[in-house]
C-alpha cells in the first residue's frame, strides 16, 4: 500500500546521526517544516565519535544544548604519551583559545550527544522517524518526489522542496544523486571498545602509546563505560571484513604495547574497522544536498568528523529555512557547497597527512614516532606560536569561508578585525548587568548587527528602519566600551580589540556566527544594499 503527502515539505532530511538531528533542530528553529527519517531501529548505543571540539560547542551552543553536553562530558586537558620508553605530559588547547567560552577538548559519546539533540527536537514536537527507509526519489524544478518504505512494509510519497542526505558513508542519497564519491582505503584493521580499565590511568587525561607496528589510545568517557580504546591491530590487513575481536584479544594488544599494565574488562561495545578517505565531488545537485559522512569520511586523526558534519547542518539548515519561507534569495544555497566543500577537503587531506604519518611502516617514520617525538614533546611550551596555530586549526576555529560568494567587505574595511566570511571571535560583555560572553548574547535564530562604538554615532531613523524592514530576521545591538542602558558593554574591552574596532565600525553576523558583511564607519548603505541583495523580502510566506 502507498500513501501520497500532497501538500510540499520544506525539507526531508535522511539520517537521524548527529549531523540529520543537527539540521533538522536549526531547521525547526528558523521555523521550516521538516521531517528526520532513519532506517535504523534506534539510536546508537555506543561511543563512536566521541570527541567535540570548541567550536562545535559554540555552534550548538544556539540550540541550548552545550551546558547539557559538557555535564554529560569530560573535558581532559592532558594527553600522556607512551614511546620509545619514554612518557611524555602534553597539555591539549593549552594556547590559542582565548576568543571562545569552549577552550577544551570535550570527551562525550555520540550515544550522549545524539540523545541531548534528540531530546532537544522532541521537546519541539520534532519526532525521529525510525525503520523508514529512503528507497527512490526524483527531483524537478519545484520539489523532491520521495518514496519511504516504512518497516511494516507500507511505502509513502513525500513531495519536499528539499532533500539533504545525511545518512552516512553509503548514501542513498548520494547515490541517487550520481554523485561521485572519490577517494580510497586504508589497510589497516583498527579495533574500538568501551570498556572499564584497571590500574594506571588518571580520568583527567587521555592516553597514547606508539609502538612499532601498532598504535593504542585510551581516552576519557565515563558513560556508556568509563574508557574509549582505539588501537591498530599490528597483523590484521586486507580487503574483506574483519570480525569482532573478543576481550581477549584487546588485552593482547594493550599488553603488547602498554608492557602489561592495564587489565581491561566490562565491555560494552568492541569491533574491528577499517576506515576510508573519500569526499563527494559536489554537496549540491538541484535541490538536493550532501552533509556530514554522506560528503566526506576519512581517518578519526584530529577528531575532525562528527564535528564536520555537524558544522556542515550548521552552515546548511539556516540557509534552507530563510529560503523556504521566502525571506533569502535561492542564490544563498549556492554558497552551501562554496564554503564547505573546501572545508571537507582540508580535512580530508590533513587526516589523511596525519594518518599515514603516524601509521606508516617506513623505518624512518617508525624512528621518528617511537623516538624522536617523545623527546622533542617536552619542548613543546618554547614554541607557543605554533602550538597555538595547531590547536586553532583543529579546534576549528580558523574556518572561513572569506571566499563565498555570499560575504562581502564593506568600505571602508576595517584594518584588523576578522574578515567577512571569519568566525566572530568570542569575549566577555555584559548587558543591563548580566554577564555572558558575546556569542551567547547573539545566539538566537537570525542575523545580527552589531554597531560598535559610541550610541550617539548611529543614526536612529536608519536602525529604526532597519529593524521594522528585517523584523524576526535581524536583531541590531550595540557594543560599547561604557555600560548603557540595552548595549552590549565590552566589559575588559576584549570584545572590540578582537573586532579590530578602534573607532566606529558595524559587523552584520549570520545565524552560524560567521561575518557576513563589516564596513568602518557608521554609513550603512553598503550593508543595506548587502542586505537587499541576499534577504530582499521583509516578510515570510507563513
Amino acid at each position: 500500500m502507498t500513501t501520497a503527502n500532497r501538500d510540499p515539505l520544506d525539507v526531508l532530511v535522511v539520517g537521524a546521526g548527529p549531523t540529520g538531528l543537527t539540521l533538522a533542530a536549526q531547521l525547526r528553529a528558523f521555523g521550516a517544516t521538516c521531517r528526520i527519517v532513519d532506517r535504523q531501529p534506534d539510536r546508537v548505543h555506543e561511543s563512536r565519535a566521541l570527541a567535540v571540539q570548541p567550536r562545535t560547542l559554540e555552534v550548538l551552543r544556539g540550540l541550548g544544548v552545550t551546558e547539557e553536553l559538557v555535564a554529560r562530558g569530560n573535558d581532559a586537558l592532558w594527553v600522556q604519551l607512551h614511546a620509545g620508553g619514554r612518557t611524555a605530559r602534553v597539555r591539549l588547547f593549552g594556547l590559542g583559545l582565548a576568543d571562545t567560552a569552549y577552550p577544551f577538548l570535550l570527551f562525550v559519546s555520540q550515544a550522549e550527544t545524539e540523545q541531548v539533540l534528540l531530546d532537544h527536537l522532541t521537546a519541539r514536537g520534532v519526532r525521529v522517524e525510525r525503520r523508514v527507509e529512503l528507497v527512490a526519489f526524483t527531483a524537478d524544478a519545484d520539489a523532491v518526489t520521495c518514496t519511504l518504505r516504512h518497516g511494516g512494509g507500507r511505502t509513502e510519497q513525500v513531495h519536499a522542496r528539499y532533500l539533504v542526505g545525511c545518512d552516512g558513508a553509503h548514501s542513498t542519497v548520494r547515490r541517487g544523486a550520481g554523485i561521485p564519491f572519490a577517494g580510497g582505503a586504508y589497510p589497516q584493521t583498527f579495533a574500538l571498545a568501551d570498556l572499564e580499565v584497571d590500574d594506571g590511568l588518571d580520568a583527567g587525561s587521555a592516553y597514547a602509546w606508539l609502538g612499532q607496528v601498532g598504535l593504542l589510545f585510551f581516552f576519557p568517557l565515563g558513560r556508556p563505560a568509563s574508557w574509549r580504546l582505539l588501537g591498530m591491530h599490528p597483523t590484521l590487513r586486507g580487503r574483506g571484513e574483519p570480525g569482532r575481536p573478543s576481550l581477549e584479544e584487546l588485552q593482547a594488544l594493550s599488553d603488547a604495547l602498554t608492557g602489561g599494565g592495564l587489565r581491561l574488562h566490562d565491555p560494552v561495545w568492541l569491533t574491528y574497522f577499517r576506515l576510508q578517505h573519500r569526499q563527494a565531488a559536489r554537496y549540491q545537485a538541484g535541490r538536493v544536498f550532501l552533509a556530514g559522512d554522506a560528503a566526506h569520511v576519512h581517518s578519526p586523526a584530529g577528531a575532525q568528523g562528527m564535528n564536520t558534519g555537524i558544522q556542515d547542518a550548521w552552515n546548511l539548515g539556516w540557509k534552507l529555512a530563510l529560503v523556504t519561507r521566502g525571506v533569502a534569495e535561492e542564490a544563498l544555497l549556492d554558497s552551501y557547497d562554496a564554503e564547505r566543500r573546501p572545508v571537507g577537503r582540508f580535512v580530508v587531506r590533513f587526516t589523511d597527512r596525519a594518518f599515514s604519518i603516524a601509521t606508516s611502516t617506513s623505518p624512518i617514520l617508525r624512528a621518528i614516532r617511537t623516538h624522536v617525538v617523545p623527546r622533542v614533546l617536552p619542548l613543546a611550551p618554547r614554541f607557543d606560536r605554533a602550538l597555538a596555530d595547531g590547536f586553532r586549526t583543529i579546534s576549528q576555529l580558523e574556518i572561513s569561508y572569506r571566499h563565498s560568494p555570499a560575504v562581502q567587505e564593506g568600505r571602508p574595511a576595517p584594518r584588523r578585525g576578522p574578515r567577512a566570511g571569519d568566525r566572530l571571535p568570542d569575549a566577555p560583555v555584559a548587558r543591563d548587568g548580566r554577564s555572558c560572553w558575546l556569542g551567547e548574547a547573539l545566539a538566537a535564530p537570525r542575523f545580527h548587527l552589531l554597531l560598535c562604538g559610541p550610541p550617539s554615532n548611529w543614526d536612529p531613523s536608519q536602525l529604526t528602519a532597519l529593524r521594522s524592514r528585517y523584523a524576526g530576521t535581524l536583531a541590531v545591538y550595540q557594543l560599547t566600551r561604557e555600560a548603557a542602558p540595552g548595549a552590549l558593554y565590552d566589559v575588559d574591552g576584549q570584545a572590540l580589540a578582537r573586532l579590530g574596532v578602534t573607532d566606529t565600525a558595524h559587523y552584520l553576523i549570520r545565524p552560524d556566527g560567521h561575518v557576513s558583511y563589516r564596513s568602518g564607519g557608521t554609513d550603512l548603505d553598503g550593508l543595506q544594499r548587502h542586505l537587499d541583495r541576499w534577504l530582499p523580502s521583509r516578510s515570510s510566506r507563513r
